[in-house]
Parts: structure tokens; sequence; C-alpha cells
């Protein structure tokens, strides 16, 4: 078992059905249910989580996603987890604000910690699933979007044995969105 001092988070969006996107290739219907509700106005906290961590781990398929959108959304350091991806995958502009790395969940903590990094941002549906299942997790903040998508990339897949959480809060919006923040126990 690791003993670092990094703690990972979660701050992520489902669908009332616990998917975190479609099973798609095309980024414009990968996440377009995520935009349809009316938010002006509401403040989430993503703006206060990003700014407390110190860069973000992320998977492929998150990454190939954001690659399909207008401009990076990120000022802070990106780690792409991925078996299948070489440098050339990564463009030009990226070069200096991504890395890829083909480690486990706690390969990255160990090399984070010796960054200096303190708290690090877990996104991606299986990538959030491997660092759960091994205990690298400290909270998650888990909105609900106020739709049913069918079906999709489901943010907590198929887990070998219960693993306990501890309600931190929970806050409701205008917009029909939940946000809960939970720790693991």
């Amino acid at each position: 078992m690791t003993t670092t001092s990094i703690t990972g988070h979660v701050f992520i969006a489902t669908s009332l059905d616990g998917f975190v996107a479609r099973n798609t290739d095309n980024p414009e219907t990968k996440l377009d249910w995520l935009m349809k509700q009316d938010t002006v106005g509401e403040d989430h906290g993503y703006d206060d989580f990003i700014e407390s961590v110190d860069g973000l781990v992320m998977g492929r398929g998150s990454f190939e996603t954001l690659l399909g959108f207008e401009g990076w959304p990120y000022g802070k350091p990106v780690i792409v987890v991925s078996q299948s991806l070489t440098k050339s995958d990564v463009p030009d502009e990226l070069s200096d604000k991504v890395e890829l790395v083909n480690l486990t969940p706690h390969e990255i903590m160990d090399m984070l910690d010796k960054r200096g990094w303190k708290r690090a941002y877990i996104d991606g549906g299986k990538l959030i699933q491997s660092f759960i299942q091994q205990g690298l997790i400290e909270d998650i903040t888990l909105t609900r979007i106020p739709i049913l998508i069918g079906s999709g990339i489901s943010l907590f897949g198929d887990i070998d044995q219960d693993i306990d959480l501890e309600l931190k809060s929970v806050k409701a919006f205008e917009s029909g969105l939940v946000t809960s923040v939970y720790g693991f126990a």
C-alpha cells in the first residue's frame, strides 16, 4: 500500500441514471445532455474545486473527448493515463500542458507526491473506478443532472465489495441539479 500525502478527489456530473457520458465517439453528442439545463447564475462549486487541486489525472477517453472541444479548458498540469496514446497524439499546443503515462493508480499517486502535489483531480469513468477500488479517493463531489439517458458509461461500474461512503453535504439548485459531497469511510 502506498503511503503518500497526496489525496485524490473527484468532481463529476452524472445523469440521474448514473452515466457520465454516452457510449459514442462523437464529441458533439457524448456530453450534450450535460448542457440541457438552464444553470445561469448557479454556482456549482467547480471554480473553487479546480482552484483547490494541483492538477488533473484523466483517462484516455476523457482526454480524447476534450480534444473535440474548442480550446483547452485547463491551466493546471494534466496527466493522461493511457496504454495506447503516444506523444504524437498530443497536439503541439498542449505538449507543455499534458503528460502521458502508463502507470497504475498507486504509481501515479507516488509520482505526483514526489512532485509535491497535495490534491489531484481524478477524472474519467474507468479511471475513477480504478482509483476508488484501490482506495485512493478521499472524496467525491457528484452532481446529478435531472435527465435519463438510458445507457452510457457508468460512473461506478461493477465493484467487488461494498464501499461505504459518508454524506458530507447536499445542495439542490433551481435548475434541478443536485450536488452531493461524499467522503470515503
